[in-house]
């Protein structure tokens, strides 16, 4: 009788064990979810909205410079007959280089690019894979990454539209796309991405706020060595060459101002 009690008894003890087991387990599950959600909050990037307003504007901004600043600019300064022609060539580069970054130059200026990181970006980002309204690059952490990209995207647009002053009135229409979009690709997005996108200038410490390096001396380098290349204009020093239109030029000076 006594050992069929310590039978029972043990019994008892055992399913007890199990029983304090199973809800000390639940009370860890229940504590670790509300851990794990808060590690994932935390994980998310901080999105200022004052951040995001801001560069909401200044990307209207950058891009109000080439379309119509630049248009209005050149074509005041080019002759009458050409002035729908280089007009129409700013607002070309833009639509031309809008899809390119979508598709690969983002990619290419401000993604990892691995082994090759010092000089371009990889294509991790290609087609703007990954990126969306949540996702923030390390660049730029309190903004959407794709309101970053918009932005930088500005930038990409109105680099080769300066480069079309000099060659104004000097290259065909079709010509002037091939060279944008292969000079976009092939010296814009590595440029952009050896100061601003963690490449080996700006690993350096070199600093470019307003695109004193990447836009400017950029174009410049470009504008000077395609002037070069095609030459003078045909008809310069025997035509009058006057500018068409210089109440369009002012204008565009100063929306580009």
């Amino acid at each position: 009788m006594s050992s069929t009690l310590m039978r029972r008894l043990g019994v008892g003890a055992f399913a007890a064990s199990l029983a304090s087991l199973a809800c000390a387990g639940l009370a860890l599950a229940q504590e670790a979810a509300p851990a794990a959600a808060a590690a994932a909050e935390a994980a998310k990037p901080k999105l200022d909205t004052g951040d995001t307003a801001w560069m909401l504007v200044s990307t209207a901004l950058v891009l109000m410079m080439t379309i119509p600043g630049l248009a209005l600019f050149y074509g005041g300064m080019v002759r009458k007959k050409n002035v729908l022609a280089t007009v129409m060539q700013s607002f070309a580069i833009t639509s031309l280089i809008t899809v390119l970054w979508f598709i690969i130059g983002y990619s290419l200026a401000f993604s990892d690019g691995g082994p090759y990181n010092a000089y371009v970006g990889g294509t991790s980002n290609l087609f703007l894979k990954g990126i969306g309204m949540e996702s923030a690059n390390a660049l730029a952490a309190t903004i959407p990454e794709y309101v970053f990209m918009m932005f930088q995207m500005t930038f990409a647009i109105i680099t080769p539209a300066l480069i079309a002053g000099a060659y104004a009135e000097r290259m065909k229409f079709s010509s002037m796309l091939v060279f944008t979009a292969l000079w976009s690709l092939i010296v814009y997005a590595p440029v952009a991405h050896w100061v601003w996108g963690g490449g080996m200038l700006g690993s350096d410490g070199v600093l470019d706020f307003a695109g004193g390096t990447v836009v400017h001396i950029n174009a410049g380098v470009a504008g000077l060595i395609t002037a070069l290349v095609l030459g003078k204009r045909k008809g310069y020093g025997t035509e009058n060459m006057a500018p068409h239109n210089l109440v369009l030029s002012l204008i565009g000076a100063s929306l580009l101002w």
